[in-house]
């Protein structure tokens, strides 16, 4: 898909209508941040409103309301003549939208899809609002901590790829000549938010986005860095001391699918993701 790459100065209709129309479906994922966000607004814990509210173990907001005159559900927390019912603990992509963000070369680079302003399509009385910079936007917005957590949390995605990638090639797995390993690896990436959840399994699932997190919530980067030491702390305790290839290359393959499971919530390319992977695993060994 095309898209239209922007800076912090470029000028779009971005002043909101506040018709709605962006809260109808939609695929809005979740870090584990962002869904405690939401369940402090709502004034219940995060496991319930991961329960409630959102699919695939919480990597996934829920729409499930009423259709608009597309067929499309609403948002689960959407109210008829009032918007966002949890608007203030709203998500990156909510705060973003209609813009997107792309990491490259470590920079953050603002999008949108196409080549002619998404708004238009839904919402054309927008072109009679004040015009803004992207910059403006944002800080209206206030998408600042919400980018750092976006950040924080693809380094706790790359630290836990990386306790799998320890568990294939420095274990003798791969010099045993193993290839079920990759070939797992390749089919969680490719897989669906439905079968990567299952694959996870509850206990892993419950660490990985709802963790027992009580202290340091206001700021992202604590709370991802505490979590980050609660799943690396589980990898050590669950496979610090196994020995069969199997017992290996299982374990292996669930961090994985861990890792990628939250790439997921990050709105990341997971099956490029792990395409890479495979491809550095290879380089160094591994074989398929």
């Amino acid at each position: 898909m095309q898209i239209t790459k922007l800076n912090s100065e470029s000028v779009l209709p971005l002043t909101c209508s506040r018709s709605g129309t962006c809260c109808f479906g939609k695929d809005v994922m979740l870090n584990p941040w962002e869904l405690l966000n939401f369940s402090k607004e709502k004034k219940i814990t995060p496991r319930e409103f991961r329960d409630l509210y959102s699919e695939f173990g919480g990597i996934q907001l829920l729409f499930d309301g009423k259709n608009d005159n597309k067929g499309q559900k609403s948002c689960s927390q959407y109210l008829d003549n009032a918007g966002c019912s949890v608007h203030l603990g709203r998500p990156l992509a909510c705060r973003l939208y209609p813009l997107g963000r792309q990491i490259q070369f470590n920079k953050a680079q603002y999008i949108y899809e196409g080549d002619t302003f998404p708004c238009l399509t839904d919402c054309a009385e927008v072109l009679d609002l004040p015009k803004m910079t992207v910059g403006e936007y944002l800080e209206g917005q206030e998408t600042d901590l919400f980018e750092k957590a976006l950040n924080e949390y693809l380094k706790v995605m790359q630290n836990i790829a990386d306790l799998g990638f320890e568990l294939l090639l420095d274990s003798g797995l791969s010099e045993s000549g193993d290839t079920k390993t990759l070939a797992a690896w390749r089919e969680i990436g490719k897989a669906s938010h439905q079968f990567s959840a299952k694959k996870i399994g509850n206990d892993w699932m419950d660490l990985l986005m709802i963790p027992p997190i009580t202290d340091e919530t206001e700021n992202p980067i604590i709370f991802a860095q505490k979590h980050n030491e609660l799943l690396l702390l589980k990898a050590q305790e669950e496979f610090g001391s196994i020995q069969t290839l199997e017992e290996l290359s299982q374990a292996s393959t669930l961090l994985i699918s861990v890792a990628l499971h939250l790439s997921r919530g990050l709105g990341a390319d997971t099956k490029g993701i792990s395409e890479l992977w495979i491809e550095t695993a290879k380089s160094h060994g591994a074989k398929e």
